[in-house]
């Protein structure tokens, strides 16, 4: 059999750069009202209360804390401001390992948090809290009882990256919350032509190949530029029902879908009759199956830390199945010429 793996995800928007979040489970998350699961949480000793970075509209950076109400405050234009609409970040099943950085002066180390696309505002602190590093101003701004102030020194919250393999594992399908259907498929297909006027016996051979396709959707975002493997059996059909086979790992470096493929060649003898053409043909199912799936998906670190997150998704199952190979017709030749009686 042949295996080939592939793993789909999406594409970034045509002529934008890809951005820190890339192949991770980072975003800013609108605010809905509430501290979504996974918000990125930072407990503020000065004040003695939690704290969540939050962005506006105009990409400046501050803080979310639920017992200042839903405003996201932020230091603009030598203020602090406040405002109830804004985004939140957000660490996706809390799966991206996350390390505040010095940095001085404007400069941020490299993987920081930017609050838009290609735009060197980042998310900073200091002892009194939650801020923005601007590079341009070369400054790191903090809104406080009203005001804006400035320092020089201060941390970057970024990402780490420094990973060097990830995996998805413990995979277990639902068969019973899938969804499933059949069509018919030709697989191979013949010709027999007898021009004489005696019924003629000829043989021809139909080959082919009978392919199977699995693809998993894992509902989240993982590096594709990071070798990793998915160990998991594989949906498939056996005796007419799905069924799960045994575990198998898979590793490559990018991406994955798993295809099984067995040829076939078969030599029939088939009585033509006088001045007609028959039609051979090899007949399959292709049986599709939607199952959903949980499974653990882990990183793996240079400095021997790991870390895991629960995920969902959904496998799509192509099977193909051999049925039969058959005679399907015989017609008279159009226009044949007529033999003598």
């Amino acid at each position: 059999p042949l295996f080939l793996f592939h793993f789909f995800l999406p594409g970034k928007a045509k002529g934008s750069s890809p951005g820190v979040f890339h192949g991770t489970t980072m975003s800013w998350t609108w605010f809905p009202g509430y501290v979504p699961s996974g918000a990125v949480a930072y407990w503020n000793s000065y004040a003695s209360r939690t704290e969540y970075p939050c962005k506006v509209s105009g990409c400046a950076a501050g803080f979310y804390s639920p017992n200042r109400g839903s405003y996201c405050y932020y230091p603009y234009g030598n203020k602090e401001r406040s405002t109830t609409q804004f985004w939140i970040l957000v660490n996706g099943q809390d799966f991206e390992s996350l390390i505040w950085k010095g940095g001085s002066w404007g400069r941020v180390p490299s993987n920081s948090i930017n609050t838009c696309t290609d735009v060197k505002l980042y998310v900073g602190k200091n002892r009194y809290g939650l801020g923005k590093v601007d590079s341009k101003n070369q400054a790191f701004f903090l809104g406080y009882n009203g005001k804006e102030y400035w320092y020089k020194r201060y941390d970057v919250l970024t990402i780490k990256k420094d990973y060097h393999s990830q995996s998805i594992s413990n995979v277990r399908y639902r068969l019973n919350q899938g969804s499933y259907s059949e069509s018919d498929m030709r697989l191979a297909f013949s010709k027999l032509t007898n021009k004489d006027c005696r019924a003629v016996k000829k043989t021809t051979t139909l080959s082919g190949t009978v392919t199977s396709e699995h693809t998993w959707d894992v509902g989240m975002s993982i590096s594709q530029d990071m070798s990793f493997s998915m160990t998991a059996g594989i949906p498939g059909v056996l005796g007419g029902s799905w069924s799960i086979s045994l575990g198998k790992t898979f590793t490559w470096n990018k991406g994955y879908k798993y295809s099984q493929s067995t040829t076939f060649s078969e030599t029939l003898e088939v009585e033509v009759p006088a001045n007609h053409i028959c039609e051979l043909v090899v007949t399959g199912t292709k049986i599709r199956g939607q199952v959903p799936f949980t499974a653990t998906a882990t990183r793996y670190y240079r400095n021997g830390s790991s870390r895991s997150a629960t995920i969902q998704g959904v496998s799509h199952n192509m099977v193909g199945v051999r049925r039969e190979s058959q005679v399907e017709r015989c017609v008279p030749i159009p226009n044949a010429h007529p033999c003598n009686t």
